[in-house]
């Protein structure tokens, strides 16, 4: 949550987003607090990858305002929102195929913007014993489950202030569904703020302190998690 009267982590006003001449994002204001988790729901092709990605600078066509930690990065790069502790899990995972486990992870290390190193390689191999028996195995060469924790570990070798897990469990064994919740748990427990996408809804909302629902690139729904997580308001715009 907001502590003490801080600027908001993420904030964002009027974001407008394009493809080409599609328009996706129409006018969207969206907040994360410092240390908190925030859901990201709406059914498929409303624009929550595109509102995401926009956030990151990764959509170029983009209008509106973003300020992170304070900061006016509405016209970033991607690299420049890396920089102010924002990590990146993109649905698809987003490996190095070439390189080993533990290059994937190596490479990624270093101290948080906050100067914390909480997550070193050790940490992240006790998060995810199994990466650990995977070490010389190349990215490419690993299970989608093995994948995702480490894309997940990798990210928070970066000691991000903030982890953005797009479509986190997607097509993922049970067991190594619930191994992605625990570590979302203990991501929390750090402090590290999280937005997450995730089509089990009520998954995310007993997760998150908040929930922001889109429909055709548009708030349609905001509000704190445990009012919502029953609603009707929330089944419908869901379609469950």
């Amino acid at each position: 949550m907001n502590h003490g009267g801080e600027d908001p982590l993420i904030a964002a006003t009027a974001l407008h987003a394009w493809y080409g001449s599609s328009h996706v994002l129409h006018g969207v204001d969206f907040v994360v607090g410092r240390g908190e988790t925030v859901g990201l729901l709406g059914r498929n092709g409303m624009g929550k990858t595109t509102l995401i990605r926009t956030l990151l600078g990764h959509v170029t066509q983009r209008a509106g305002r973003i300020v992170i930690r304070g900061r006016d990065l509405s016209r970033a790069r991607p690299h420049e929102v890396a920089r102010m502790g924002i990590a990146y899990v993109p649905e698809g995972r987003g490996v190095f195929p070439n390189l080993t486990t533990r290059e994937n992870l190596v490479m990624a290390a270093r101290a948080g913007v906050d100067g914390r190193s909480d997550w070193r390689f050790e940490r992240v191999l006790e998060t995810f014993p199994r990466l650990g028996e995977r070490l010389q195995h190349l990215g490419g060469h690993l299970s989608g489950g093995e994948q995702q924790m480490l894309s997940i570990g990798r990210a928070l070798m970066t000691n991000p202030l903030m982890i953005i897990l797009d479509e986190a469990t997607e097509g993922l064994a049970p067991q190594v569904v619930a191994e992605i919740w625990r570590v979302i748990e203990s991501i929390r427990g750090d402090g590290i703020a999280a937005l997450i996408v995730d089509r089990h809804y009520r998954r995310v909302a007993t997760h998150a302190e908040r929930l922001v629902v889109l429909l055709k690139g548009q708030v349609a729904l905001a509000g704190p998690a445990a009012d919502l997580r029953d609603s009707p308001a929330l089944g419908e715009l869901l379609g469950v």
